[in-house]
């Protein structure tokens, strides 16, 4: 099982690049980072998680910046959005960040994607929230297209463009692997019918994915799909020893842990607590 960490990069919190440097030299695979453009002044959607919405949420940078100061400053840690909300992206600039952010980490993206949960956000955007997750598909099918063909042409119900170039193409191929955010059953459907990995929420109760976890191998059959080829991430997974053991033994391929935006000296023994967590000696 792999072990990465996910944080929302703020002014305040560590540099991504200095993050970047410690989790490598602990042995994480993997930094996520998360993303809002904005958070708008209504509040009229629900924060989904418990209490006040966190003040990181107000203050996050843009994630592929953030994971480009983080690629400069390390070799083998692989680099991921956790989540992209690509619903209130551009597809054809999204695919070009994608594709530029594979070639200069060599490699190392990976691509978490979602839909989003707070609907004047995606207003701003001019998003539909009813029709967000049609939209987020044809997303998908729009850059694979840009990533795979030279000329890239697509026609869906929200995206469309005629025949076009685009370059560099992503180092991986097809391309970096997409994961899927969202919780049972509709963000594992999602993952399983476009996309490489399916990454719910693990920090809440009412998220808890363990007892849909059997649902994936179900799922991989019924799309045609093969479960070694399917990847599983935990996002904010459990810092307790026996949790993850569990998550291990029903065949989760990593756990993401979830980190507070804190400068470096605060954040140091967060990081030693994990990786003792990662070697079992806690």
């Amino acid at each position: 099982m792999h072990y990465g960490a996910t944080i929302f990069p703020t002014a305040d919190a560590i540099r991504p690049d200095e993050l970047g440097r410690e989790l490598e030299s602990r042995g994480f695979e993997s930094l996520w980072v998360a993303e809002h453009s904005h958070i708008p002044a209504s509040r009229r959607t629900p924060y989904p998680g418990p209490g006040d919405l966190p003040d990181m949420y107000y203050e996050t940078m843009d994630p592929f910046v953030a994971l480009t100061a983080a690629a400069m400053s390390t070799t083998t840690l692989k680099l991921g959005t956790g989540i992209a909300l690509v619903t209130q992206r551009d597809p054809i600039h999204l695919a070009k960040q994608v594709s530029s952010l594979d070639v200069v980490s060599d490699g190392r993206f990976l691509f978490g994607i979602g839909a989003g949960w707070n609907r004047e956000e995606m207003e701003d955007h001019g998003t539909d929230p009813e029709r967000r997750f049609g939209r987020m598909r044809e997303t998908v099918e729009a850059m694979k297209e840009i990533w795979a063909n030279d000329p890239a042409e697509y026609h869906g119900d929200h995206i469309g463009f005629d025949p076009m170039f685009q370059r560099p193409k992503p180092i991986q191929k097809p391309h970096p692997p997409i994961h899927v955010g969202g919780i049972y059953p509709g963000g594992l459907r999602r993952a399983v019918a476009y996309a490489d990995g399916w990454m719910p929420i693990g920090a809440r109760a009412d998220t808890d994915p363990r007892p849909h976890l059997e649902a994936v191998d179900r799922a991989c059959v019924e799309a045609g799909r093969v479960r070694s080829d399917f990847e599983v991430s935990i996002y904010a997974a459990p810092m307790t020893r026996d949790p993850l053991r569990e998550l291990a033994e029903l065949g989760v391929d990593r756990v993401v842990f979830a980190l507070p935006p804190h400068a470096r000296d605060e954040l140091l023994p967060v990081l030693d607590h994990c990786s003792a967590l990662m070697d079992g000696d806690s």
